[in-house]
């Protein structure tokens, strides 16, 4: 499920000149703002790699922006009646400016992240030495036996996980297959991605891909029925760069920053580890909206809350609880909870 995340660190972002230009002179010619662009001071030598990575993407970033503008007046230009052509492109440069913006909150957001985990390239080892090939409950915070099954509900949402007897090949190593499923309250489906984890021999769990699907319907179709509409956030590790993250550590250390996917554009989500010794009532900053009896039912003082996020999607961040043998059990974000109603990996799970 996408998380979000929002944080201002106070870093300044020097624009080149080109962007400046683009902001007062929108009509400016497409040969003249690649010129200009061109002649961008490249990031500083001295910064890190994920600095550097960061500027780049921001630079591109400005390039997408800059084609979706000129292909949408492209499209404007064949609009017969002349109001309604104005009118076109002025959407399209209102556009063009929110879509600067977003480029600029999500090179801030990767700038941000820089900082929690250090100036370091991302290049994580992923060899089948690391691996099993058995998958099964030997991480408390993520059970993998084929087999478990985790619902949750809220927001109008009904979430079904299921650890499939199906096995998927990524780059030589064995990943398990985890079925999610979202329908809304209507019980239509909304989403429907199949996760690939790998589990290392010292149980970690490593999220090695997705394939991500997203449906939608549309009114007038008889009979209503699933649309596909996106595949965005889909990706797997050695394919256009991509690189697998730590979807959850066999021991968690608080304060500790992790990537648990990397795919530049496409899939960037992390975590921090906010608390390994969660219990109701210790921390109150932990306890908004959490559900007393959920939590004294599978917290004492040993369950893990991580702070979750998107870099792509700078925002409100998503809490996540965690209870050995059980697993996910709450997720919180902004004043929104989807909460555990039934699964199948604990006997605390018939209390429910």
């Amino acid at each position: 499920m996408s998380t979000k995340f929002r944080s201002k660190t106070g870093h300044l972002e020097v624009r080149p000149l080109s962007r400046a230009i683009i902001r007062i002179l929108p009509a400016l010619g497409a040969v003249a703002l690649l010129l200009m662009a061109s002649l961008a001071a490249p990031p500083p030598a001295e910064a890190g790699p994920c600095e550097r990575s960061a500027r780049l993407a921001r630079k591109a970033c400005g390039f997408d922006v800059r084609d979706d503008l000129y292909e949408t007046r492209a499209i404007c230009a064949h609009i017969s009646n002349a109001a309604k052509q104005e009118e076109c492109r002025d959407d399209a440069d209102d556009e063009r400016a929110d879509a600067e913006e977003e480029c600029d909150d999500i090179f801030e957001s990767r700038m941000d992240f820089c900082d929690a985990t250090g100036e370091r390239f991302y290049d994580p080892a992923f060899d089948k030495s690391m691996f099993t090939n058995t998958f099964d409950n030997a991480n408390p915070y993520f059970p993998l036996a084929v087999g478990n099954e985790w619902v949750l509900e809220g927001d109008g949402e009904t979430v079904v996980v299921r650890v499939l007897p199906a096995t998927k090949r990524v780059a030589k190593v064995n990943c398990i297959v985890v079925n999610d499923v979202v329908s809304d309250e209507d019980g239509r489906l909304i989403e429907d991605t199949d996760d690939w984890y790998a589990q290392a021999r010292n149980g970690d769990i490593y999220y090695c891909g997705e394939n991500a699907k997203d449906y939608a319907y549309f009114r007038g179709d008889n009979p209503q029925e699933a649309e596909l509409v996106e595949i965005d956030g889909s990706f797997k590790h050695g394919v256009n760069g991509a690189k697998a993250g730590i979807l959850m550590f066999a021991s968690p250390q608080v304060g500790t920053s992790y990537r648990q996917e990397f795919a530049l554009g496409d899939a960037e989500d992390g975590g921090t580890v906010l608390s390994t010794t969660y219990r109701y009532g210790d921390d109150p900053s932990l306890d908004r909206l959490v559900p007393r009896d959920l939590a004294d039912l599978f917290c004492d003082g040993d369950c893990l809350v991580t702070n979750d996020f998107n870099l792509l999607e700078p925002g409100p961040t998503e809490l996540k609880y965690y209870a050995p043998g059980v697993g996910l059990f709450l997720e919180v974000g902004g004043k929104e909870i989807i909460e555990l109603v039934s699964c199948n990996t604990d006997p605390r799970c018939d209390q429910l």
